[in-house]
């Protein structure tokens, strides 16, 4: 049993394992050591029990002569034939009886002895059913703690499944909302840039159209003015008799001077159209050696009408950024006298070249 217990213990402390067939053998060679042990205690049991009836037979024995005394008994008288078959009857029967008796008492050691092996052997089939009953147990714990961890496991699964699959929807819905919001913006940034543009076109046909109202109505002023003033040279020829013809040509020379349509600035102009387009320029490239010359033609509102580079750099990705600043640069400053003029240049370096 204590061999038993300590199984019984070791495997409550390692359930997972399952337990080890060789302790059965363990138990089986205990059963048989004890099985010996009993026998042996019957065997001696036996010859004891039957030394001590032989004991006192030899006790109460009275026909043995006393040889510690040399004195000679007397010879008993001769019995008669009566008593002497008597005395044989009765020496039989005793003779009879005692080896009934001791029949008997080899019959009650046979009983005890196989009433002892029926109760080892049902001890020792008890202590293997409980040995059974108790690896059973085992087994079924383990097999329990087993459905359980998997059960478990496969709730962590479906769990793990759920949470993959929400997370992918999550991740779908919003990429989805995503590309939503990325068309949104596209479609207002497509449709405000639309509308610049169109507003610059009607804002540049307007302006063309004021500039060529304005180029048509300059014309025709100066085609009056011309006319007038050829009328008056002609009354004055008329009336000098054609002698001065110098000074009408003088007056023509002066009249063509820095009139509307001409390109004369002011000394602080040219400081006014950089202020404009520098904070314009978008340049990370080198520096060193860069100079674009962009001519720029625009209405007297400073409406741009056009750009174009007269002079390049050499680089061509710095000239395209200088052209680009001096478009963002529209419409351009104006002069001292309220107009801008129709043509000049604008000398653009990147900062630090």
């Amino acid at each position: 049993m204590t061999l038993l217990h300590r199984q019984t213990r070791a495997s409550s402390a390692r359930p997972i394992r399952p337990p080890r067939e060789r302790g059965t053998g363990k138990a089986f060679a205990l059963a048989a050591l004890m099985h010996l042990l009993l026998g042996w205690l019957l065997y001696h049991g036996i010859n004891w029990q039957n030394n001590t009836p032989a004991g006192s037979e030899a006790e109460i024995w009275t026909e043995i002569p006393d040889t510690s005394t040399p004195t000679p008994r007397p010879a008993p008288p001769p019995p008669a034939k009566d008593e002497d078959a008597d005395i044989a009857l009765q020496e039989k029967k005793r003779k009879q009886q005692e080896a009934a008796a001791r029949e008997a008492q080899l019959a009650e050691q046979r009983r005890q002895q196989e009433q002892a092996r029926q109760e080892a052997e049902e001890k020792r089939q008890q202590q293997l059913a409980a040995a059974a009953a108790t690896q059973k147990a085992m087994q079924d714990k383990q097999k329990q703690i087993e459905q359980q961890r998997q059960a478990e496991l496969q709730k962590q699964q479906q769990q793990k499944a759920q949470q993959d699959k929400q997370r992918q929807q999550q991740q779908a819905e919003a990429q989805k909302q995503e590309q939503l919001k990325d068309q949104k913006e596209q479609q207002e940034a497509k449709a405000k840039a639309d509308a610049q543009a169109k507003a610059k076109a009607e804002a540049d046909a307007k302006a063309k159209a004021a500039a060529q109202a304005k180029a048509k109505a300059d014309a025709e002023a100066k085609a009056k003015v011309d006319a007038e003033r050829k009328a008056r040279l002609a009354q004055l020829q008329g009336q000098l008799g054609g002698g001065t013809a110098g000074s009408g040509e003088g007056l023509a020379k002066s009249g063509t001077g820095k009139g509307a349509g001409g390109n004369a600035t002011s000394p602080g102009y040219a400081e006014k159209v950089q202020r404009r387009v520098r904070p314009n320029i978008v340049w990370a490239g080198e520096t060193a050696g860069l100079e674009t010359v962009v001519s720029v033609r625009c209405s007297p509102t400073g409406t741009l009408l056009s750009a174009t580079i007269t002079r390049s750099s050499g680089n061509e990705q710095w000239d395209q950024a200088a052209l680009r600043a001096v478009q963002r640069s529209d419409p351009m400053p104006v002069d001292i006298d309220g107009k801008a003029p129709d043509r000049f240049t604008i000398t653009l370096r990147p900062a630090g070249g």
